[in-house]
C-alpha cells in the first residue's frame, strides 16, 4: 500500500464533516475517539476506495486448507488450537479486519489512553479517563492544575487533556489501517484478542502477494493458515494469554506524559481554524513523544522474552509440519521471513504503543531458545514449554535454554 505520509497518499479527512467543527471533533464518549479511529481506519486500509466482497470459492477454499492445516498442528505440537467448538476462518477484506482489530486493541488503547492522561508526577489511574472530552478549558478548577503556576500551562494541560481522545483516535486509527495493508491473517503481531474459534485472513492481501512472488496461492495460503493456527493454538492456553495481555497492558498503561512534547504539539493550533489543528496531528507518533518510563523498559525485557520464545516455538513447528505440507516450503519460507522484518508504518506504531519488537534478531533469540530446547529434551522437551504458568521462560532462561530446562526438571543431555 503506498503510504508517502502518515496517512498515506490523499486526503483521508475528505467525508469527515465533523473534522471541520472542532466541537464534535473534541466530543468522546471515552479515552480513545472511536468514530475518528474507526473512519481513519477503513480510509487508509481500503486506500480510499470501494473494496470487492470476498469471492465464495475462495471461502470455500480456505475452509477446506484449514481442516488439513488445524489437524496436523494438533498432531505436531498437542495443543487444541479451539476452545471445544469448531475452528472456522472468516475471510475478509481489509477494511473489515482494520474495524475488528480496533475492537479486539480497544482495551490496549484505552489503557494507554489512560496513561497518557494522567498528571506528570500523578500516579497510574490518575483522574478519569472516561471524563477527557467532557472538561472544558475554565469550566472548573481542576486539582491536577496545582502544580502549574503558570496561567499558559494551565491552558495547555487543560486542552491537551480535551484532545487527548482525538489524538488517541487518529494514533489508533493510522496504525491498524496500515497494518490492514499488509496482514495475512490476525497474528501478524501476537496481540491476544478475545477468545474465540474464529480466525480472521485477509485473502486480498495473500493473492497480492503470491502474485508479486510468483507463488502458489494455495501453498501460501496453507503457510498462513499453518502459521495462524499454531499462533492461535498457543494463545488460547488460558494462562498465556493472560501473561501476555498482562505484560501489554502494563506497558500500554506506562507511558507519562511530557509537557513540553504537549506544549510543542498545541503551540501551531489556532482554535478558530480547523486546518491548523488537522495539521497538528498530521503526525500520529507525535502525541507519545519521549514518555517511557523505567517500569516500561522493565516490561518491554518480560515482553520481549515471551514473544520471542513464541515466535520461535511457530518457526520450529513451521520448519517440521509445514515442510511436510508445502511443496513450495522453501521458496515460501525465505520470502515470508524477509517480509516480516521489513518494518511498515503500522508496524512501528505497534512498536511504539505495546512495546513489541519484531526484528530480526528476536526472531533469531526465539530460534536458538527452541533450538536448544531440542538438542537437548527432544520435541516431548519442548511441548512442556506451554503447559503452565511455571513453563513459561524467563528473558535470561530464553538466552540459556539449560538454564529452563533445570528449572523445570526435565532431563538434559550432560
Amino acid at each position: 500500500m503506498s503510504a508517502s505520509g502518515p496517512f498515506g497518499d490523499g486526503n483521508p479527512f475528505e467525508g469527515m464533516p465533523f473534522l471541520g467543527d472542532l466541537a464534535k471533533l473534541l466530543m468522546s464518549s471515552g479515552p480513545v475517539n472511536r468514530d475518528l479511529a474507526r473512519q481513519l481506519a477503513v480510509w487508509i486500509a481500503a486506500e480510499g476506495q470501494p473494496e470487492a466482497n470476498v469471492d465464495p470459492l475462495d471461502r470455500m477454499r480456505l475452509e477446506e486448507l484449514a481442516r488439513v492445516a488445524e489437524m496436523h498442528v494438533g498432531t505436531s505440537t498437542g495443543l487444541d488450537a479451539t476452545s471445544g467448538g469448531l475452528l472456522t476462518v472468516l475471510p475478509v477484506t481489509r477494511s473489515e479486519w482494520a474495524t475488528r482489530t480496533l475492537d479486539a486493541y480497544a482495551p490496549l488503547l484505552e489503557a494507554l489512553a489512560t496513561s497518557l492522561a494522567t498528571p506528570p508526577g500523578g500516579g497510574a489511574g490518575t483522574g478519569d479517563a472516561g471524563d477527557l472530552s467532557g472538561a472544558g478549558v475554565g469550566e472548573r478548577d481542576d486539582p491536577d492544575d496545582a502544580g502549574l503556576d503558570d496561567p499558559a500551562e494551565r491552558l495547555l494541560g487543560r486542552l491537551g487533556g480535551v484532545l487527548a481522545p482525538a489524538l488517541m483516535g487518529m494514533q489508533a486509527g493510522s496504525m491498524v489501517g496500515h497494518l490492514a495493508g499488509r496482514a495475512f491473517g490476525q497474528y501478524g503481531f501476537p496481540v491476544p484478542r478475545p477468545a474465540s474459534d474464529q480466525l480472521l485472513v485477509v485473502p486480498a492481501n495473500i493473492d497480492a502477494f503470491a502474485a508479486d512472488w510468483s507463488l502458489p496461492i494455495d501453498d501460501l495460503r496453507m503457510w498462513v493458515l499453518l502459521e495462524e493456527i499454531v499462533h492461535h493454538a498457543v494463545l488460547l492456553r488460558p494462562h498465556v494469554r493472560a501473561r501476555l495481555d498482562e505484560l501489554l497492558r502494563s506497558y500500554a498503561a506506562g507511558f507519562r506524559p511530557d509537557p513540553s512534547g504537549m506544549e510543542a504539539l498545541l503551540s501551531g493550533v489556532d482554535p478558530t481554524d480547523p486546518a491548523s489543528l488537522e495539521h497538528a496531528l498530521a503526525d500520529p507518533e507525535a502525541v507519545l513523544g519521549t514518555m517511557l518510563s523505567d517500569v516500561q523498559h522493565q516490561v518491554r525485557r518480560q515482553l520481549a522474552a515471551l514473544v520471542s520464545a513464541l515466535e520461535g516455538y511457530v518457526d520450529h513447528v513451521m520448519d517440521t509440519t509445514g515442510r511436510r505440507l508445502v511443496e513450495a516450503h522453501r521458496s515460501l519460507s525465505e520470502a515470508l521471513r524477509r517480509r516480516r522484518v521489513e518494518r511498515s508504518e503500522g508496524d512501528r506504531f505497534v512498536e511504539r504503543l505495546f512495546g513489541l519488537e519484531l526484528g530480526q534478531d528476536q526472531y533469531d533469540r526465539g530460534t536458538a531458545f527452541v533450538r536448544g530446547v531440542v538438542d537437548r529434551a527432544g520435541e516431548d522437551g519442548l511441548r512442556r514449554l506451554w503447559l503452565s504458568t511455571v513453563e513459561l521462560p524467563t528473558p535470561a532462561e530464553v538466552d540459556a535454554p539449560g538454564l529452563w530446562l533445570e528449572r523445570i526438571d526435565l532431563p538434559g543431555e550432560p
